[in-house]
């Protein structure tokens, strides 16, 4: 009987490797580069990358390579970078570069973690990593089957594709000698896949391409069967093999192989014809399979020995009959893995449900026996479950847990966390694990807060309304007063203020404020929080400084400092005046000695924004920069105030006019966070809809898919209300300004303060809609926006004052903006208003600035005031050049243009230049009174021009003049027939 190949030939895949031999070779040169391999299951994408990393490994590339692992609902954060660095650590030809970033040694699980939470010193340090690595050598870094990757590894590898590894140095091309190729199943993307976001964004940089493999023609997959094997094969066979192959190399692999079998059938199913594959091995291979399918796609050999409990030669000698069958693969390590992942499925999927469980079982034991590795918890956890040893499940979940929360990987923690809640009921009271903090409410909690690090805040609330489910009649008072106000915490991050304020309150009345306790100090600490959001300030002033002395009396330095914040934000001028942020600089002093991370970031938050509200931009950057290092030494990047004032530092930058560093930032903030709505795209949208990139209004609408986020709901309003004006459709804007402003008004009535600036941007699209009308004559339509204009106006001046307390230089500019456009729709434009205007802006707004020295331009024009008009029009012109605003700088040029504020060219006609354009009008056959409004002057002047024209052209008539310009040349006449 013929053989088959041991090594599979590659057909059919010239185009695809020579695409992937120029990416190679412009990685030798020094131009890096990165390549995502997209393919069905069984496609050949890992056949073509083990061609490519063997093709890279001959011309004296360093190969490396991590793959990721299915494990169910059990995640192992960053488990393909954990392989490729052990692999490195086994080489002493790296021992060196390898030991200059020790930050990394926290995924090898040896020696301190260090600090548990900084992912972006831990992402910057395999970044600096794979650089020296490329110094050294070339570097190809393959990633197989992303499909299954964790979620800290997706974060990891878009740091590195976006950031960290394919950078352009400043003024040249990019330095390091390094490929990533990465592999995924396309179909195993379901529309929810978490890949799916990141392949999104990773497609769209210019040193990333895709690469999909598709299925290989007939007469390919004909020659790849034949030379498969050894012997010759009837035709008959190979055409039903490529029918039924339908151009998949591993089917096509598998079919041939089943032809063996003795039967004379080929099974319709791949999972058939990799289970008849299996079934002609001996009873001992298949034995050793099936142990090696429940370990995963890969397995040590000593772990799958001490499993089978075999002898050693005839482990080896299944083994090697596995092989010669291409079931197995030996790899690196002493490790085998199955030829395709595909292969290991469907020998688990045949497994007896006892027998599956008493193997995941022996996995999870032996596991226990290696000591806790870095690891291993991940797996025991996996193993256990899925052998309904629930009691060592719950305790490996929450080891998982513990290791996920010392490498930064907070997603991941919670994940554990959530499978030890579920495991937490099915397991004897006595069976489960005990400590601090380990009960189900304290978990619960736990979870809360691992959710809320991550970003994912309304999780959190739904975790901490389960723990108060749960807490029932709890005797213990405190701990049902800690469930309730951490609730109202979680709640006031995703805006129901009312119901915060609700829980904080019952919170409060559970414990007694004498004889002081922690409980009641933090319980108070939040209520007063809660009572400020919805406009209780007695109430919150009242509680803030009984709370205040009983944690001087007992020495709770972080709840003082939480309350001397909150009472800094609401006594006397608040944060903006200096007494407000000299209490604020204070409390921070107090947080910062008690190491009290979240206080001591809820500190620095209030000063930046004190600092902004009060004008001083420049100066609100460096507490920003303290806030946002204090929350990465933490691990707490994604929690809410460090995205506030990540959303703070992109606004500062874009109101400075720094648009391209802003542009940057958000691009930053997007590599080494998860989505985080408005918080991180917001001033950059802005950005985009200023340079016309219009495409920002679809990113502006997904903003406000899934659940309501109240940030999201902002920027999504703020954008797609400008982008209406921006496009001159006063409809939308004011429907758009409108629905945003009632999504966000409190239960309690109360609107945001963003109303003033929602107002001014829809009253800009009102006033150019009133104008265009009156224009046109139609004096009905401009009334009826009029008093458009005038009920935008009412809801701008109800919110600039709001609790009697003005707003500050933002909001009153924008205020001042608001009337000035009221103005220009009820009767035109005003050039004092504009002035106010401007003067309101030059607190540092160096874009909305230069709009409303547009606007006051067009103003002076209108009052005739030229010379001032053209230097309010150069200026403005001036800063949309700069910043590449194109939407209005079109405008401004078009302004100068019709008004004539340019230094006009010599010319030998008659008439000036304002009589020219009033010609060109004439001939246009427009009134005194549309010439005086589309040259910005008045109707009486405009008449006075016309006489001046039929006295120097010596016509008794506006037709004469027109004819006898057309005569002499003094206008073209495309346009004295333009009507």
């Amino acid at each position: 009987m013929s053989q088959i190949s041991i090594s599979a030939p590659l057909i059919g895949r010239d185009d695809e490797l020579g695409r992937l031999s120029g990416v190679l070779e412009r990685a030798r040169r020094g131009e890096a580069r990165a390549v995502l391999v997209a393919g069905d299951a069984g496609v050949g994408k890992t056949r073509v990358l083990d061609e490519v990393a063997e093709r890279a490994s001959r011309a004296g590339m360093t190969v490396l390579t991590g793959h990721c692992v299915d494990l169910g609902d059990v995640g192992l954060p960053y488990l393909p970078f954990t392989e490729v660095l052990g692999a490195l650590a086994q080489d002493e030809r790296f021992a060196d570069v390898l030991g200059a970033y020790p930050v990394v040694e926290r995924l090898l699980g040896g020696g301190s973690t260090g600090d548990s939470g900084d992912r972006l010193r831990l992402f910057e340090g395999i970044a600096g990593l794979l650089a020296d690595l490329a110094d050294i050598a070339p570097l190809l870094l393959v990633l197989e089957d992303l499909h299954w990757a964790d979620q800290s590894s997706r974060d990891l590898l878009r740091f590195l594709l976006s950031r960290g590894i394919l950078q352009r140095a400043a003024g040249g091309a990019p330095t390091h000698r390094l490929a990533v190729l990465a592999s995924y199943r396309a179909d195993d993307l379901h529309r929810r896949h978490p890949l799916r976001p990141l392949l999104a964004e990773l497609v769209r940089l210019p040193a990333v391409e895709r690469l999909e493999l598709r299925p290989m023609g007939d007469a390919e997959v004909a020659r790849l069967v034949r030379a498969l094997r050894e012997g010759p094969l009837p035709d008959t066979t190979v055409r039903r093999i490529v029918e039924r192959a339908e151009g998949n190399a591993f089917y096509a692999e598998e079919l041939l192989a089943a032809t063996g079998s003795g039967d004379g059938g080929v099974p319709s199913g791949l999972a058939d014809v990799l289970l008849i594959r299996f079934e002609q091995l001996s009873d001992t291979a298949q034995q050793v399979l099936r142990t090696a399918a429940v370990a995963g796609r890969r397995v040590e050999h000593d772990l799958l020995r001490d499993a089978v409990g075999l002898p050693e030669e005839e482990l080896e000698a299944a083994l090697r009959e596995a092989i010669g069958r291409q079931l197995l693969v030996p790899g690196d390590g002493d490790t085998y893995a199955f030829r395709h992942a595909l292969a290991r499925e469907a020998v688990y999927a045949d497994l007896l449900p006892g027998e599956r469980a008493r193997l995941h079982g022996a996995f999870a034991r032996l596991l226990d026996g290696r000591g806790h590795r870095a690891k291993s918890a991940a797996e025991r956890a996996h193993h256990y479950r899925e052998s309904h040893e629930l009691a060592p499940a719950l305790a490996a979940s929450l080891e998982a847990a513990d290791h996920a929360l010392r490498v930064g990987a907070p997603a991941e923690e919670l994940r554990h966390l959530e499978a030890a809640l579920d495991l937490w009921s099915a397991v004897e009271p006595s069976a489960r694990p005990t400590g601090e903090g380990v009960d189900r409410v304290r978990l619960m909690l736990r979870a809360s807060a691992a959710a809320a690090h991550t970003g994912e805040l309304h999780r959190a609330v739904s975790l901490t309304r389960a723990a108060l489910a749960g807490v029932g009649q709890e005797a213990d008072s405190e701990l049902a007063a800690l469930v309730r106000y951490t609730l109202a915490g979680n709640l006031m991050t995703v805006d129901n203020l009312t119901a915060a304020f609700a829980y904080s309150s019952e919170a409060l009345d559970m414990i007694p404020a004498d004889p002081p306790s922690r409980t009641w100090v933090w319980a108070a600490a939040t209520h007063v929080l809660a009572a400020r959001h919805v406009g209780e300030n007695e109430t919150a002033l009242r509680v803030a400084r009984l709370a205040l002395g009983r944690a001087e009396e007992l020495g709770v330095t972080d709840a003082q400092a939480d309350l001397l914040i909150s009472l800094a934000v609401i006594e006397g001028g608040g944060r903006r005046s200096v007494e407000g942020r000299e209490g604020l600089r204070r409390a921070w002093e107090l947080a910062r000695s008690s190491g009290n991370a979240p206080v001591e970031m809820r500190a620095l938050f209030n000063l930046a924004v004190g600092t902004f509200e009060s004008g001083h931009l420049e100066e609100c950057l460096p507490w920003i920069t303290e806030g946002l290092d204090r929350a990465r030494r933490a691990g707490l990047l994604s929690s809410p105030y460090p995205m506030e004032m990540r959303y703070l530092h992109l606004l500062v930058l874009y109101t400075l006019g720094r648009w391209d560093d802003c542009v940057r930032a958000a691009s930053t903030d997007a590599e080494v966070l998860p989505a985080a709505g408005g918080y991180r795209v917001a001033p950059a949208l802005y950005v985009a809809l200023a340079r016309g990139d219009f495409r920002a209004v679809d990113r502006a609408r997904t903003l406000l898919e899934g659940p309501f986020d109240w940030m999201a709901t902002l920027v999504a309003g703020i954008a797609l209300t400008d982008a209406a004006a921006l496009r001159g459709d006063a409809e939308a804007a004011v429907e758009r300004m409108r629905s945003t402003v009632t999504v966000l008004t409190d239960d309690a009535g109360t609107r945001p303060h963003v109303t003033v600036r929602l107002a001014a941007l829809a009253l800009s699209a009102v006033s150019d809609r009133a104008t265009d009308l009156r224009l046109r004559g139609d004096q009905e339509g401009a009334h009826r926006w009029a008093e458009t204009a005038t009920e935008l106006l009412a809801s701008a001046r109800a919110l600039a004052v709001h609790g009697g307390v003005p707003q500050g230089p933002e909001g009153q500019a924008w205020l001042a903006r608001a009337e000035a456009e009221w103005t220009r729709a009820i009767s035109g434009p005003d050039a004092a208003a504009w002035a106010k205007a401007v003067a309101a802006f030059d607190f540092g707004d160096v874009y909305e600035l230069a709009r409303c020295r547009l606007r006051y331009a067009e103003a002076l024009l209108a009052a005739e005031r030229r010379e001032e008009a053209a230097v309010e029009a150069r200026a403005a012109r001036e800063v949309f050049a700069r910043l590449g605003a194109k939407v209005l700088l079109e405008q401004v040029d078009e302004l100068i243009r019709r008004g004539r504020l340019a230094d006009a060219p010599p010319t030998a006609s008659p008439l000036t230049a304002r009589e020219q354009d009033v010609l060109r009008l004439l001939a246009r056959g427009r009134s005194n009174r549309q010439i005086g409004e589309e040259l910005f002057i008045s109707g009486k002047t405009a008449s006075v021009h016309v006489s001046n024209i039929l006295a120097k052209l010596g016509a008794a008539s506006r037709t004469e003049a027109v004819a006898v310009a057309y005569r002499e040349g003094l206008i073209a006449p495309e346009t004295a027939g333009n009507g």
